[in-house]
């Protein structure tokens, strides 16, 4: 008997992988896990300590959360054309990848399959098989931005399917669907009786004025949408792991079930930080996105002068580039003796990630991480300061630039 069944098959994601090779370099520069480089907001912080003092904290809250809370996320969603009810419909989670897997293991069954869009991030696959389920990729079009390919959607559902599982703004691409795009898919969601979880962890970081639209403003489909967004990026909270998630009563109803089981409640430290976030929305994370902005022109800029090298797709939102790697590059690896390539003549990108770690100590994720569509890229994040992305491409370009 296998003693580990149920995680035989989960990996550790490779953004901690790389991560932890990183650290045995004194000098490393990540450009890898999508954490901000921004400290959490003053305005965040008073509340907290204001409910600190009120000795708010030290209990469990209702397993759903706060009802302060999440009457202030009703009124959030109202703004954004969502109309769901604060008291049956909305989820507060210990951030968005704990409502993800009490999503996965309340609407699936063991055998049943996941249809996501690749490449996609790392730990959607590993929540699946931990569901005992099967993910199913279906490839991101890069030549059309890595938007969606329906028919490839069509092609890919079978009996066993259950749920169409995406993130949009997409991570790492930085891609936004178009509101055709996600009606298709949601028609197609509809013939075939399956759910659609969409998560938009980045929808508050869109670039050049770009529209973004989510399918939970659809009313006639939300007995179907299950929407997950988290405080993490948007307002620089990855440490407080806070996040919800919102759909039908019946849907959430059971989803509860199975996150009581999982955290009983999101730490409730965590939500009074949340509330803060939500008071004050606007103006901090309006300050955020162009910082990131600039720094998206940064990193394109810096990429431009690499182009013989890598080729990418500017990203219309979120905060990773998600750059193609040349084969020639392979010609550098075999002066050390190695090869990068794979049988298929693309870059093996978990090589060239590690190889380019031990030659720069800059760090970036594999692109192979994201799906199988994702080899021979690699993510780097311009989710930090723009100090380090410059030292970063400044010992890129002396790798690969003779001369320099």
């Amino acid at each position: 008997m296998d003693m580990f069944e149920r995680t035989k098959n989960i990996q550790l994601s490779a953004i901690k992988k790389i991560e932890i090779e990183a650290s045995g370099y004194p000098d490393a520069i990540s450009l890898a896990q999508g954490i901000p480089d921004f400290d959490t907001p003053e305005f965040i912080k008073r509340r907290v300590e204001r409910a600190l003092k009120r000795g708010v904290v030290a209990k469990y809250s209702l397993s759903p959360g706060l009802p302060e809370l999440r009457e202030l996320i009703e009124e959030s969603l109202e703004r954004e054309n969502m109309y769901y009810d604060w008291e049956k419909e909305i989820l507060i989670t210990a951030g968005s990848i704990e409502g993800i897997t009490a999503t996965v293991m309340a609407i699936t069954s063991p055998g049943d399959e996941v249809i996501i869009p690749e490449p996609t991030y790392t730990s959607y696959r590993e929540v699946i098989h931990l569901a005992g389920c099967k993910p199913v990729f279906v490839p991101l079009d890069e030549g059309g931005g890595w938007s969606f390919d329906i028919e490839e959607f069509k092609n890919a559902i079978t009996e066993k399917t259950k749920a169409i599982f995406y993130c949009n703004p997409n991570n790492p691409t930085g891609t936004i669907y178009t509101k055709d795009q996600l009606l298709d898919l949601a028609d197609l969601a509809e013939k075939n009786d399956l759910f659609l979880i969409s998560d938009e962890v980045y929808k508050d970081f869109i670039y050049d004025r770009q529209e973004f639209f989510s399918l939970a403003e659809v009313p006639k489909l939300r007995k179907r949408i299950i929407r997950i967004f988290s405080f993490s990026k948007a307002f620089a909270m990855t440490g407080w792991r806070v996040a919800y998630l919102h759909s039908d009563e019946e849907i959430v109803k059971e989803i509860t079930k199975v996150h009581d089981s999982l955290v009983t409640c999101a730490p409730v430290i965590s939500q009074y930080g949340a509330m803060g976030a939500l008071e004050i929305e606007n103006e901090k994370v309006r300050e955020f996105r162009n910082e990131y902005g600039k720094r998206r022109d940064l990193i394109c800029g810096r990429m431009e002068r690499l182009k013989d090298l890598f080729d990418f797709v500017k990203p219309d939102s979120a905060y990773y580039i998600f750059p193609g790697i040349s084969s020639t590059i392979n010609d550098l690896a075999m002066e050390d003796g190695e090869t990068l390539l794979t049988e298929e003549g693309l870059v093996d990108s978990n090589k060239f990630a590690f190889w380019l770690l031990g030659k720069t100590q800059v760090a970036t994720v594999p692109g192979v991480a994201f799906g199988p569509n994702g080899e021979g890229h690699i993510r780097m994040s311009f989710g930090r300061k723009e100090d380090d992305i410059i030292e970063a491409f400044d010992r890129i370009e002396k790798l690969f630039i003779k001369g320099k």
